[in-house]
């Protein structure tokens, strides 16, 4: 099994790398192909990868990146379309839309799988806390600190309970097509929602794994779930 992450040299900006190492500890092990920006990607020309991981990145590493995966606009729509897992964390989802708009109006031109783009407002970060729903019945918990908000037409990834969804005037948050899924949570989101691990580990075909130390794990979650759903709690910050 392998699992490719992309450019772990510049898209690592909230330890997203340790998405793909709690993964790989649930899972008992994998191969992990880390593609650097000067590589070609593994997946440009072979179908054996089983999930294929992108995380936030700066705003100029976003432009580096755009760069080294224009070439293969075409194969991402084509694996996207066969049902290929993707994860895409942060704002590396916004490589995947039509856009990036700066404050002055001028645009970055990115992939345009998805009618989607995005506003950069760099004097006004948005942090917050956040909860929604997968799946209708599965909580996800998680964290936001971006400088953008994405519009468009996109099928939502979670539903947003607290806090905004892609932005402030939706509840649906990330973006989902067949087993792609993208959402502006940071960090390690598989380590802080071990359930939505194990519905990834049952997507690459390991139906006996639970999420690696799972009783802490599950602790932790249903704490912090619990804590970010008071009502007196605030959620930006």
């Amino acid at each position: 099994m392998k699992v490719e992450v992309l450019f772990p040299e510049v898209c690592n900006l909230y330890g997203d790398l340790m998405n793909i190492e709690y993964l790989k500890r649930s899972a008992g092990g994998f191969d992990v192909i880390e593609t650097s920006l000067k590589s070609e990607p593994y997946f440009a020309s072979n179908d054996d990868v089983s999930l294929i991981y992108m995380g936030t990145m700066t705003e100029s590493a976003q432009e580096l990146v755009l760069k080294a995966l224009k070439p293969y606009k075409e194969r991402i729509e084509s694996l996207i379309d066969a049902g290929k897992i993707f994860l895409i964390t942060g704002n590396a989802l916004e490589i995947f839309g039509e856009y990036i708009e700066n404050e002055d109006g001028s645009r970055i031109e990115c992939l345009g799988i998805f009618k989607t783009h995005a506003v950069r407002k760099m004097l006004e970060r948005y942090n917050s806390l956040y909860v929604g729903k997968f799946a209708e019945d599965m909580d996800i918990v998680g964290f936001k600190s971006q400088f953008t908000h994405s519009y468009g037409e996109f099928e939502g990834l979670f539903k947003t309970v607290r806090g905004d969804g892609l932005n402030p005037e939706t509840k649906a948050e990330g973006i989902k097509k067949n087993n792609f899924f993208a959402t502006y949570i940071i960090g390690p989101i598989l380590v802080l929602n071990p359930p939505f691990t194990v519905f990834l580990l049952r997507l690459m075909g390991l139906e006996n794994k639970t999420a690696a130390y799972e009783e802490a794990a599950m602790d932790v979650y249903e704490h912090r779930l619990e804590e970010f759903m008071q009502p007196t709690r605030g959620l930006t910050y």
